[in-house]
């Protein structure tokens, strides 16, 4: 699925909600702990009890991968189980030299065939290239995350900065012209387009959403943050929608672990449901 057809779904269902499968074994309702397909029961009635009401799953594939072989096969078996008219997502945060990035990109696209990855730019173009030379794939590069650490590089100031990178950019804390975040953004903005590239912003950086709106206008945005983590669907809505819609939002503890009983999936729909109104409200304001 491409993000164009994305957007066909979202007006078709009124609905911009994504669902995180972070299927944390240690939290999987009581009836299934323990159990050898313990995990793919509960994605599978997962998928089933939120598929009305979303248009994309988003996987962390650390919650599989630390289960080795097993884990990748449940990945595999829950990827399968999404049908097409759902945008998946791969949540693995790749991004290395790029012979390196060339696998990881056949494995995510090709193996495995997800429609998106997520993926780091700290190493700059060539690391990302190798995604986006793929047809009908989308690559989700880090833009603005809400984990504490963000402080640590993506909000410091650029004092100066020389376009054509013969001198490294000046970082201070003090009164500046941008910040790295935004330089990033602007920078990762010319090596796609709006139909291959997206990026992700933190649901509680929900207050940044305007800013980063000025410098991707037209590409889509993956916000996760919105429920467990404390972030306004709200906010987000209100600076994150753009004209084409263009606005993707995760929740994932909040409604795949809204009970530990064997109701979870009733309440699991329930709260995506509840998602989906809100949406479709702001949608029709539009």
């Amino acid at each position: 699925m491409t993000a164009s057809s994305l957007t066909d779904q979202i007006v078709l269902k009124q609905s911009y909600l994504c669902v995180g499968l972070d299927s944390d074994i240690t939290k999987l309702p009581v009836h299934l702990k323990g159990k050898p397909d313990g995990v793919i029961q509960f994605n599978k009635a997962i998928i089933d009890a939120t598929l009305p009401y979303c248009v994309s799953y988003k996987i962390n594939t650390a919650f599989y991968e630390s289960q080795g072989l097993k884990g990748w096969e449940i990945m595999k078996e829950t990827l399968d189980y999404i049908p097409q008219t759902h945008f998946t997502i791969a949540d693995a945060k790749r991004g290395d030299i790029g012979n390196t990035s060339k696998q990881y990109a056949k494995a995510f696209f090709e193996a495995l065939n997800f429609d998106a990855i997520t993926v780091a730019p700290y190493m700059g173009e060539d690391s990302i290239r190798p995604f986006l030379e793929y047809d009908n794939k989308v690559t989700i590069v880090l833009g603005l995350t809400s984990n504490i650490g963000s402080n640590d590089f993506q909000q410091l100031l650029l004092e100066e900065y020389d376009e054509s990178l013969t001198m490294v950019p000046h970082i201070t804390q003090g009164s500046v012209e941008k910040r790295l975040y935004e330089h990033v953004l602007e920078r990762v903005s010319t090596w796609g387009t709006k139909d291959n590239l997206m990026f992700v912003v933190g649901a509680t950086q929900a207050t940044e959403l305007e800013r980063i709106r000025n410098i991707v206008p037209d590409n889509f945005l993956l916000v996760p943050g919105v429920g467990a983590q404390g972030g306004s669907l709200k906010d987000v809505s209100r600076y994150g929608l753009n004209k084409n819609i263009g606005l993707l939002v995760n929740a994932s503890r909040a409604i795949i672990f809204a009970s530990e009983a064997e109701d979870f999936a009733i309440q699991a729909a329930n709260v995506a449901e509840s998602y989906q109104k809100e949406m479709a409200g702001y949608l029709q304001m539009m």
